[in-house]
């Protein structure tokens, strides 16, 4: 399995395989530029919640090495000003701000050294950072597949596979753990309107790993369910509001509802990063609203709809706890109650 996001270390660059390409055409992007790496997020190059959290820090890190402030402070200020404009990239995925303010603390715990010596903790906070991914997604896999049965029929929606991390991902790498351990299952992946990182990351990951996979479009997971050819629903998703409500990739919603109907259990795959204990409710959680054109031209040779028509296009819908089963997370399942339980407990 190849890893999605990595830092070339002899260069100090960021570098990660474009996946507004994908399925057809694999290119490596090599960015040191704060610019680049902004556009890369926000035009989805790298996508998914804890591969933009690692892109951050390594590409916070690769711009940072280019600086040439000798004085500590100066250099403290234009990593504190680089990390502000890239946490503007995306404002839903919570592991984005994480991993920037994991950097920009590491280098305030180093203010009172020497700017090669910070910039050497930074390099190790982000290597920490990508390793830290590998070990959670593999955890989150572990713990999830515990709820998989041989022959079980799972659907998902978006990507949260390898491709949305480092390795392995959230929402499917307890598919992959169950492949490793000899178990035999059929993905269903929902094509995900406007932008179909489902027909085109998740089917094409899948199916590159061995995974016996069918493409639906959204608008067919009701049927599945009601024929009863779903046995489980895993999902991934980019901010966990402190009652256990859930933002993910547009659409979650309806398969959550769909899935409460027909008593298929509902998983939402994240590293506990992806929490926000500071977020009460899903109703605090910002939506980003992205580009008309997403919708009426896109994906066409041509524009579909006519040149006057209002375009509504939300990034992600907030699914609320009560249709969550539960969260698989690398500390464990925990129901959405359990959430604010640990944080009191870890206060």
């Amino acid at each position: 399995m190849t890893d999605t996001v990595w830092m070339d270390t002899e260069n100090d660059l960021l570098c990660c395989i474009d996946q507004r390409k994908l399925p057809n055409e694999t290119t490596v992007l090599s960015l040191s530029k704060a610019e680049d790496i902004y556009f890369a997020i926000k035009t989805l190059a790298v996508r998914g919640a804890p591969a933009i959290g690692i892109a951050a820090a390594i590409g916070l890190y690769a711009v940072s090495a280019r600086f040439h402030e000798t004085e500590s402070a100066g250099f403290f200020y234009a990593l504190k000003k680089t990390a502000d404009y890239l946490n503007a990239a995306r404002p839903t995925a919570v592991n984005l701000s994480w991993a920037l303010s994991r950097m920009v603390k590491t280098a305030e715990r180093n203010i009172d050294k020497s700017v090669s010596e910070i910039k050497a903790a930074l390099k190790a906070e982000a290597l920490t950072i990508y390793s830290e991914d590998i070990a959670v997604c593999r955890k989150i896999g572990e713990y999830g597949v515990g709820l998989i049965k041989d022959g079980y029929r799972i659907l998902t929606h978006c990507n949260a596979g390898a491709l949305a991390a480092v390795r392995y991902g959230t929402a499917l790498a307890p598919i992959y753990v169950a492949k490793e351990m000899g178990f035999t299952l059929h993905v269903f992946a929902d094509e995900t309107r406007p932008l179909l990182q489902g027909a085109r990351l998740t089917a094409y990951e899948l199916c590159a790993n061995g995974i016996d996979t069918t493409l639906i479009c959204d608008n067919m997971a009701a049927s599945l369910m009601q024929k009863g050819q779903i046995d489980a629903v895993f999902v991934g998703c980019d901010r966990v509001a402190l009652n256990g409500d859930a933002a993910n990739k547009i659409g979650t919603l309806g398969v959550a509802v769909l899935a409460k109907t027909f008593g298929v259990p509902f998983y939402v795959c994240a590293p506990f990063s992806t929490v926000d204990f500071a977020c009460p409710t899903g109703a605090n959680i910002v939506i980003e609203q992205r580009a008309p054109e997403e919708v009426t031209e896109l994906h066409y040779k041509q524009r579909m709809t006519h040149p006057k028509v209002k375009v509504y296009n939300p990034a992600f819908d907030v699914t609320p706890a009560e249709y969550i089963t539960a969260f698989v997370t690398e500390k464990g399942i925990l129901k959405p109650a359990e959430l604010r339980n640990y944080k009191e407990r870890h206060a």
